[in-house]
């Protein structure tokens, strides 16, 4: 009773352990779905090391979840399979015993069978009725039945010595297939543990590339608060922005977890959410034409790192290179210059405290400079590769697109 109280509580802890596992990937698979939707919300190419990215760790977690059970039944079966090898060196054995056995049988029954079919014939000749010929026809009777005895027991032998050697033919057969059973997953395992090794190892490479793009794109986005910070365009909290860059740090120093694979560690929890402000102002031109969004504005989190990010701009993808860049409104230049990070800048004020800004130009125009006025519509520079646009009111974001007719 006891003994069937434990398998039940096996059985259900093990149906347990799979319904969390299957729920994980599931839910990982959610989220490279939910994630590819939205890849716009970042550089397309960062959506798609993200989505490759989580499905290694997919990948590797199946793999993982596959040798822990590989890795149960060989030792639940390690003992049986050493129990099993010493049972069949002692089968082959008597397999021999046996074969040599009846090999013997098989003579002491031909002969036997030889010397009965003598005596029959012998039996079978006409003999005369003085008294010697009677005595040696009893003998040979006599002799005769106990070849017919011995032939009986000798053939009784053969078969049951026939059904041993089946049996233990069949014994050895089954160990064998239990035997090389074994032998395959154990290849199966090592096989797997090395596809498991490769697939880490691609992850890891995958993911130093992702978190240098990451980055990237935050170093960007703080340089250009920075700048505005600087021109008092807009003001950060300086306590929520180090908990913000403590948080991210934290983040990005933490390894792959292979034993929680494909979990998503969160670190949104000093965020500092940005104001953003509607607009309620007259719809005008876009700053390039043709274009593509390729970051839209808004909330972003990370699926890798599960870091929040603030997308205060939104990036323009132009469809010909070096196209030209034009202002939203008449306004006057507050700000052109080359940056380290964002290439070439322009800042333009407009009336009721609206800037827009104009972020990783290729170059700017000639005649843009600090102080001139220009109206809606003017050239201020060129882009080849993307266009961070973005756009304030009285230190409070607005959504970029918005303005736009």
């Amino acid at each position: 009773m006891i003994k069937v109280f434990f398998v039940l509580l096996f059985l259900m802890f093990s149906l347990n352990a799979k319904e969390n596992i299957d729920n994980k990937i599931d839910k990982a698979s959610s989220k490279i779905k939910n994630f590819s939707k939205s890849y716009s919300s970042i550089n397309k190419k960062m959506a798609q090391n993200a989505k490759a990215i989580l499905n290694q760790k997919k990948e590797i977690f199946q793999q993982q979840k596959y040798l822990e059970k590989l890795k149960v039944q060989l030792k639940n079966k390690e003992k049986n399979y050493k129990l099993d090898n010493k049972k069949l060196i002692e089968l082959n054995k008597a397999q021999k015993k046996l074969k040599k056995k009846q090999d013997k049988i098989e003579q002491e029954l031909v002969f036997t069978i030889a010397k009965s079919v003598s005596l029959s014939v012998i039996l079978e000749e006409n003999y005369s009725k003085d008294e010697g010929s009677l005595i040696e026809i009893e003998v040979l009777k006599n002799m005769f039945k106990k070849t017919k005895q011995q032939v009986k027991m000798l053939n009784e032998n053969f078969y049951a010595n026939s059904k041993a050697i089946d049996n233990v033919n069949s014994h050895a057969s089954n160990l064998e297939v239990a035997i090389n059973l074994i032998d395959s997953k154990r290849k199966k395992l090592i096989k797997i543990q090395n596809k498991n090794k490769k697939a880490l190892k691609k992850l890891q490479v995958s993911e130093r590339t992702y978190k240098k793009s990451l980055k990237k794109l935050i170093k960007k986005q703080d340089a250009l608060k920075n700048t505005l910070v600087k021109l008092k365009i807009i003001k950060v909290d300086k306590i929520k922005k180090a908990k913000e860059d403590a948080v991210r740090k934290k983040a990005f120093s933490s390894k792959i977890d292979d034993r929680n694979l494909p979990t998503v560690k969160k670190h949104g929890s000093s965020y500092q959410a940005v104001k953003t402000k509607k607009y309620r102002g007259k719809k005008t031109i876009t700053p390039i034409y043709p274009y593509t969004i390729t970051k839209k504005y808004g909330t972003y989190t990370d699926p890798i790192y599960g870091i929040k990010i603030f997308n205060e701009s939104i990036s323009m993808k132009p469809k010909n290179k070096n196209t030209k860049v034009k202002t939203v409104f008449n306004g006057k230049v507050i700000y052109a210059d080359k940056t380290a990070v964002l290439n070439n800048i322009v800042i333009v004020e407009h009336k009721n405290g609206l800037h827009t800004i104009y972020a990783n130009l290729s170059q700017i125009s000639p005649n843009i400079k600090k102080g001139k006025r220009i109206k809606k519509g003017y050239t201020i520079g060129r882009v080849n590769e993307e266009l961070i646009f973005e756009v304030t009111q009285k230190t409070y974001h607005i959504n970029p697109i918005r303005l736009f007719k």
